[in-house]
């Protein structure tokens, strides 16, 4: 395929999902801002006025990157799971593709590329529902870091959907692992909390979740204080993007999943 006929492909697959998501504006945007409003409401103003300050900021202020990246996290996720779900069973277009020229690494691209800009576009509009109850108060120490962690996070977990979505054989499968797997990581990473505030041996469990990673990053990025050096951060997240990528490319590639 020329230069061209990768980017038509690419561009449609794309453009696809993103007339989808704001057609349906209401199941893919609102729910997130709906349930972000009321952990701003229940664990920022009612319980962090009790709380006080986490690691010398409002608690207020301290819970924001969190509940952002935990829209992030979720929204790329589902999105990619999804759409590559209902590609695969009930548009059946994912066989167009197959027999088409369209590389294993474009399919990739196509079908997360929508993960990702629901991803950040969701992160945003919780960013900006927060403003109303942080009180302006909200500081940015470096925006770079947080539009690098807002995006790369978009991509590792649009990635990741990206692999339930080609295993996932029923609707249950699309949604067993954000349930049992996905919020219980996200919740357990730091999203409420720092970790110095746990016991030891419950920081060894921390450890192990990447989840604690990025959030961990892209607190940093708004805070300019963070539980582990922001390098750390950045080397667990490319390590994941490898990993998801070459995970992804091996099962398009052999058609796991795929070919009936």
């Amino acid at each position: 395929m020329s230069p061209y006929e990768l980017w038509i492909s690419f561009y449609t697959m794309m453009r696809k999902d993103v007339v989808r998501l704001f057609r349906i504006w209401v199941q893919t945007f609102l729910p997130s801002v709906i349930t972000s409003s009321l952990y701003f409401l229940i664990f920022g103003t009612v319980l962090g006025s009790r709380i006080g300050q986490m690691q010398g900021v409002n608690y207020m202020t301290f819970v924001v990157p969190g509940l952002v990246m935990l829209a992030i996290v979720t929204n790329a996720y589902s999105n990619s799971s999804f759409t590559f779900f209902q590609s695969k069973f009930f548009m059946r277009s994912i066989d167009e593709i197959l027999v088409s020229p369209t590389p294993p690494w474009l399919m990739i691209a196509g079908f997360v590329s929508g993960g990702v800009i629901r991803g950040v576009l969701v992160g945003t509009l919780v960013l900006l529902i927060s403003i109303f109850f942080t009180g302006l108060r909200l500081a940015v120490a470096n925006m770079l870091v947080i539009l690098l962690f807002a995006i790369l996070t978009a991509l590792v977990f649009a990635l990741a959907g990206l692999v339930n979505g080609v295993y996932a054989k029923t609707i249950d499968g699309i949604n067993i692992v954000p349930t049992f797997v996905l919020q219980p990581m996200v919740y357990l990473g730091g999203v409420f909390y720092s970790i110095h505030s746990l016991p030891q041996a419950a920081r060894y469990v921390t450890y192990i979740n990447p989840i604690f990673y990025l959030i961990n990053g892209f607190r940093y990025g708004f805070l300019g204080v963070a539980d582990i050096p922001l390098w750390v951060s950045l080397t667990v997240l490319s390590g994941l993007i490898v990993a998801l990528i070459a995970i992804n490319w091996y099962l398009i590639r052999k058609g796991l999943g795929l070919k009936q």
